[in-house]
């Protein structure tokens, strides 16, 4: 190996930022949602005093990661994990309206364990309303390795900067993209495939809002793409599959795209 490469890569392992593993992280985000849901644990709290224990070892764990994160470092954080953990009944209690909504409306499911066990769906929605937790006390870095995490287990990608109302339901969801400035409203649902982007990518863009509001209660069918800090999607709307959407809709609009479907039979 020539000596100049092997100097070019020492520079780089001594300027890089210092950052806990992406598996300890995601090991925290895990402990913490199965805390709350116990349907996805291997073994269960018996007494307040256990739960009580695990509570505070998983506070104490953000905040090791956060001081042996370089970027992580500013302002308390001390007050900031203690702002998080003040907030996890309401994050419980959002992540309870998603399990419900992908209860009432996927008539394959039978039951909350399933939703909560299996469901590709609600997995990536826990790490993401877990990550946008974070995200909301200035946190850098180790919100985006969990949604990311979560994207590599379920093929669904959302930023932690957007902001999603309670009752959200992806629905299969594999290629689901949900990007950073989007706002989703209350009672959403969207299946695979699901593009909500922006219509520039210009880096001087990063502090506009760039990707799409949709309101309450709209649907979003397979493979439509949705653009633009602009777009608004009226609520109780459905976004037909395919459709390639980047001007406003009005509430309770119906938007389709209607392809020309030809077939030609060969002949004898």
């Amino acid at each position: 190996m020539e000596l100049p490469f092997l100097h070019h890569l020492l520079k780089r392992h001594e300027q890089t930022e210092a950052v806990p593993p992406s598996q300890d992280i995601a090991a925290w985000g895990h402990a913490v949602i199965q805390l709350m849901f116990p349907e996805q644990a291997k073994g269960y709290f018996r007494t307040v005093d256990e739960l009580e224990g695990e509570w505070w070892r998983l506070a104490s764990d953000l905040k090791e990661i956060l001081r042996a994160t370089d970027q992580c470092k500013q302002g308390n954080v001390d007050d900031k994990v203690d702002r998080i953990f003040n907030q996890m009944p309401e994050l419980y209690r959002i992540l309870r309206t998603d399990v419900a909504a992908i209860l009432a409306g996927d008539p394959a499911a039978q039951s909350e364990f399933e939703v909560i066990r299996a469901y590709p769906g609600f997995f990536a929605i826990s790490f993401y309303r877990l990550a946008h937790s974070l995200h909301q006390q200035q946190i850098k870095l180790i919100p985006r390795i969990l949604t990311e995490y979560a994207h590599s287990r379920t093929g669904i990608d959302i930023h932690p900067g957007a902001r999603i109302g309670a009752s959200f339901f992806i629905d299969h969801g594999t290629g689901v993209v949900i990007g950073e400035t989007t706002e989703i409203g209350e009672g959403v649902k969207i299946y695979q495939g699901v593009t909500l982007g922006a219509l520039s990518v210009r880096k001087s863009m990063a502090n506009q809002k760039r990707h799409p509001t949709v309101q309450n209660g709209v649907v979003i069918y397979s493979g439509a793409t949705i653009l633009g800090g602009d777009t608004v999607i009226g609520e109780h709307s459905i976004i037909g599959g395919n459709v390639w959407l980047t001007e406003s809709v009005l509430p309770g609009s119906r938007v389709y795209h209607t392809p020309e479907v030809k077939v030609i039979e060969k002949l004898a």
